[in-house]
């Protein structure tokens, strides 16, 4: 039997927290509550209905959901989004708006679009207002002052070099080289390889106006990072 909204969500709350509870604080469970609530922000702005916004809800709630930076794949997202939500009485069209979602917010699948493959979900074109939102939702989380505070702890989590003057970002990464994780030699390098590149690719124009301030405090951070590094502040 299916559950009310209300009941639904509450019983997803508690599954992600329970599969998210060893992560490193830059993809835990908090992270999914602030892209939760930035993306029903970004729903009403954006006008969506009842159905509209619980398919929001439920995807930033499960869009972490095996991770490849934890080891996961999209073939395991899938899968168990489909078990957790047929085991909660969903029907099928909901299970698969739901999981289209999921599998559009992953920054490497934009750079599967922008390297030739027409197939990826990520071009704004093809994106639902569901996973337009969501995805820009996660990504405002990935700038700013919370970005940047999440940036360092995933690169403390995994161990990387805080800065090298001596390595060069990779500004023209494919998809293949952004998963793999091991390669990325600096935390500092993912700012221009990534976060720096955010702004200009939200899908909603509420988020592009939230990205422009963040942008901003984050090229603001990184001017003085550098003066700092090179004892000129």
């Amino acid at each position: 039997m299916a559950l009310d909204d209300a009941s639904l969500l509450k019983a997803t709350e508690q599954h992600v927290q329970q599969i998210l509870a060893g992560n490193d604080a830059s993809h835990d469970y908090s992270h999914i509550e602030r892209v939760r609530r930035t993306a029903l922000h970004l729903a009403a702005l954006e006008g969506l209905d009842a159905r509209g916004q619980l398919v929001v809800q439920l995807g930033a709630l499960l869009h972490d959901i095996s991770d490849h930076k934890y080891g996961g794949s999209n073939e395991q997202a899938q899968a168990a989004i489909q078990e957790f939500l047929s085991s909660q009485g969903q029907p099928q069209d909901l299970i698969a708006d739901v999981y289209a979602v999921v599998a559009s917010v992953g920054f490497k699948e934009e750079l599967a679009s922008k390297h030739g493959n027409s197939s990826s979900s990520s071009s704004s074109s093809s994106l639902s207002k569901e996973a337009a939102v969501v995805q820009d939702a996660d990504r405002l989380d990935a700038i700013g002052a919370i970005g940047i505070a999440r940036c360092f702890t995933f690169g403390g989590a995994f161990k990387r070099v805080l800065h090298d003057p001596a390595v060069p970002p990779r500004l023209h990464l494919t998809k293949e080289q952004y998963m793999q994780q091991g390669h990325q030699a600096t935390t500092f390098n993912h700012f221009a390889e990534k976060l720096l590149k955010i702004k200009d690719l939200m899908k909603t124009a509420s988020g592009r106006q939230l990205a422009q301030q963040r942008h901003a405090f984050m090229e603001h951070y990184l001017q003085q990072f550098v003066a700092e590094w090179e004892g000129k502040a």
